[in-house]
């Protein structure tokens, strides 16, 4: 396994890191013994990132995993967020970037956790009615308890980076991207590795598409959140015009895979990892034997001949998918990739009129 650190810090994890999303039931039921045991498994293996949010399953996902890695947590990096709360009026969440939250949200993550810190705290989503350097002051509070060591964004651009910086030091950006999903290649990308700060990708099997296991009769349950179609922006489970072209080009990324004596997951791990500014790629494991195909993919570096091929195809799809991105604003925020994004406490542009208030 091959170690990485975030940025200019002193925080290293390995380049493959493991996503606790499923264990929260996200893309439908899932079995706590087997997650359980794939985080075992991904710790013998060398596996010492483990990332994991609040709101995932409610705090069920943080206590599944924190069981599981109690006997070794002096071993690993433990990552979590803050930043989204219930939404007392609608159901399901909202962003909550105020002091009184993240302070609150640590807490609860620590008991669900079963641990005395957190190692690296991300902000999941920016919220941009609360002012980030309210925001970053309560890490920083947190920081000087000893609650937590490293600090972190989630979905954030540049100039809500250069925001942050300001006023706490943050390592790490937790940002999707895949080779059907590029789109942090615009600017965060290249903002974070002149600045000193780590990429944590996720979705870097493109959610189950750069698995191999999907085809285009593949039926999504109402409880999976790709059941909308939609995967934050992008049309990748898109029905009606995207998903089978998706299939296809999962068909012909495969078969340059099993040439080349791999499989598709490792080829798909292989070519995000092959960016230097990536410091570790998440993937939402469920049972061991996925553990052990990412490992051996962390081993695999691609030539720059095959770097090539599957790109140009990367670049086929992706701009297919980019062409149809949905730039509607989800409550209390906006589509993070937004090139042009609205006005957030603190700075930023202004907001449209329709959101204003």
């Amino acid at each position: 396994m091959e170690y990485r650190k975030f940025g200019d810090s002193d925080l290293e994890v390995s380049v493959v890191g493991f996503g606790g999303w499923p264990m929260g039931g996200n893309y439908g039921e899932s079995d706590d013994s087997e997650g359980q045991a794939a985080v075992r498994r991904a710790h013998e293996l060398g596996v010492t990132c483990f990332d994991n949010a609040a709101v995932y399953g409610q705090g069920h996902s943080e206590r599944v995993m924190g069981q599981a890695l109690k006997p070794i947590r002096d071993q690993i990096v433990l990552v979590t967020k803050c930043g989204l709360d219930r939404d007392p009026e609608g159901g399901g969440v909202i962003r909550n970037g105020t002091r009184a939250h993240v302070l609150e949200s640590c807490e609860r993550s620590l008991k669900n956790l079963d641990t005395d810190h957190i190692d690296l705290m991300l902000v999941h989503w920016p919220d941009i009615f609360t002012p980030f350097e309210e925001t970053m002051r309560a890490l920083e509070e947190l920081h000087r308890a000893g609650k937590i060591r490293y600090a972190g964004v989630s979905n954030f651009l540049p100039e809500m980076l250069a925001e942050c910086k300001k006023h706490f030091g943050i390592v790490a950006n937790q940002m999707g991207y895949s080779m059907l999903d590029r789109r942090i290649e615009r600017d965060v990308m290249p903002w974070c590795g002149q600045n000193g700060i780590g990429i944590m990708t996720y979705g870097s099997l493109a959610h189950g598409l750069l698995s191999g296991a999907m085809t285009t009769e593949y039926e999504f349950k109402p409880n999976d959140w790709r059941f909308s179609g939609n995967a934050f922006g992008l049309p990748l489970f898109d029905r009606e015009k995207h998903f089978p072209a998706n299939i296809e080009t999962q068909n012909r990324l495969r078969a340059i895979a099993e040439r080349e004596g791999h499989t598709l997951p490792d080829l798909a791990l292989s070519w995000v990892l092959s960016h230097e500014t990536v410091s570790t790629a998440l993937v939402g494991f469920t049972t061991p034997g996925q553990v052990e195909d990412a490992a051996r993919a962390a081993e695999w570096k691609l030539s720059p001949e095959l770097y090539a091929e599957v790109t140009a195809i990367s670049d086929e799809a992706y701009q297919r998918n980019v062409a149809d991105e949905m730039m509607v604003s989800p409550k209390g925020g906006w589509n993070p990739w937004n090139p042009t994004p609205q006005r957030f406490a603190g700075g930023g542009r202004d907001l449209p009129e329709d959101e204003a208030e």
